[in-house]
């Protein structure tokens, strides 16, 4: 098997680029196989570069029929009810949200997985890959959170943490979440996947792994002695040392964060404009190297914008104003000034029980 490791450049080309390339239909007739044709758009839209809403307005520019691309739309709708799920309950999420999270009983992740020498091979490569250009096939995601939590009987917050740190387009919202569900704290049952699915899916064809069950084995399954040794991750973000940023209080401050990076948020304003990585948040949700460099490689496709690290308050007493403006998001709360709201496909907000809710109010806007 070989996966493929796409490459993501931060600039308005590559995004261009991958809109371009998109095939909704063959998205919904594939998505779930490893090469099948999935978009890419992911780390652009995690990261605030481009928004849900946007790439459904360039659906309907490009003239594509919604029955036909209906499966791609839902799954963009995900996005927007993971974070309407964290809206609504706040640090909630961190928690077992449903249910305690059924079988669990270890806190760590499996130092085969993080290793990827599980003997799994589509399993291994997925891990592989993730590290070496921060992205997982969302089917793959599946597969190791159900290693993971439902094999080798890890709570689900370390391991999803460590692949958060890994991910280029790490929404703490969807994989939290996402996680939860293979789990079993977010969902009524726990996720599994045997090695004849890994294999359908990922084009393998491998015997003999502790995975070539029948499902029915699952559920008194032994833990594999290959997922026995577990490790408590400690993972951290160097944040850069920055100067003070040169704030002209006669203008608004516009702050940007790692979730909001839209380089045509208020293109023709005349204004301050700052990234704020704020070191607390970036210690309760640390990011590897790689995905630093890709936040601050898309900040910079916005003109004139400044870098700091510090708090917002520190921030607020720098500019010495009052008009300060931003995205809204969950980790903005302690923000003082105007949040303006999200970029979202549909104007359904609240708290839904299950994505389905929340897509049957999401399809009442959905006349082209």
């Amino acid at each position: 098997m070989h996966l493929p490791r796409p490459q993501f450049d931060a600039s308005r080309e590559a995004v261009e680029q991958r809109l371009n390339s998109l095939q909704p239909v063959a998205y919904g007739n594939s998505r779930n196989f490893v090469n099948g044709q999935v978009s890419y758009l992911s780390p652009y839209i995690s990261r605030g570069v481009l928004s849900t809403r946007k790439v459904l307005q360039y659906l309907k520019e490009q003239g594509h029929n919604l029955k036909q691309c209906e499966k791609f739309v839902q799954e963009l709708a995900w996005r927007d009810y993971w974070q309407e799920v964290w809206r609504s309950k706040g640090d909630a999420i961190n928690s077992d949200l449903k249910r305690p999270q059924p079988d669990a009983k270890f806190s760590g992740t499996p130092l085969a997985l993080i290793q990827a020498q599980t003997g799994v091979k589509a399993i291994d490569e997925a891990v592989e890959t993730l590290c070496e250009t921060g992205y997982m096939h969302n089917h793959l995601r599946m597969y190791v959170a159900a290693v993971a939590c439902n094999v080798a009987r890890c709570r689900w917050h370390n391991p999803a943490q460590w692949m958060y740190y890994h991910l280029l387009d790490g929404d703490w919202a969807s994989n939290a979440l996402s996680w939860q569900w293979v789990a079993g704290s977010n969902s009524g049952k726990k996720y599994v996947a045997n090695q004849e699915n890994i294999n359908r899916y990922a084009g393998t064809s491998q015997r003999r792994t502790f995975l070539d069950i029948p499902y029915e084995n699952f559920e008194h399954m032994a833990i594999p002695p290959v997922l026995s040794e577990v490790q408590s991750l400690t993972l951290r973000t160097e944040l850069p040392e920055t100067p003070e940023p040169k704030l002209n209080p006669n203008l608004p401050l516009l702050v940007y964060h790692s979730y909001h990076l839209d380089p045509d948020w208020h293109a023709g304003m005349e204004a301050n404009r700052v990234l704020l990585l704020e070191p607390e948040l970036f210690q309760r949700y640390p990011v590897s190297e790689q995905v630093l460099r890709f936040i601050l490689n898309c900040a910079r496709l916005t003109k004139g914008i400044q870098v700091y690290c510090g708090s917002f308050g520190t921030l607020q007493k720098i500019y010495g104003a009052q008009n300060i403006r931003w995205k809204e998001h969950p980790l903005c709360r302690h923000y003082i000034g105007t949040a303006e709201p999200p970029d979202r496909m549909f104007p359904v907000t609240g708290y839904y029980g299950s994505f389905f809710a929340f897509w049957k109010q999401c399809q009442k806007h959905m006349e082209w």
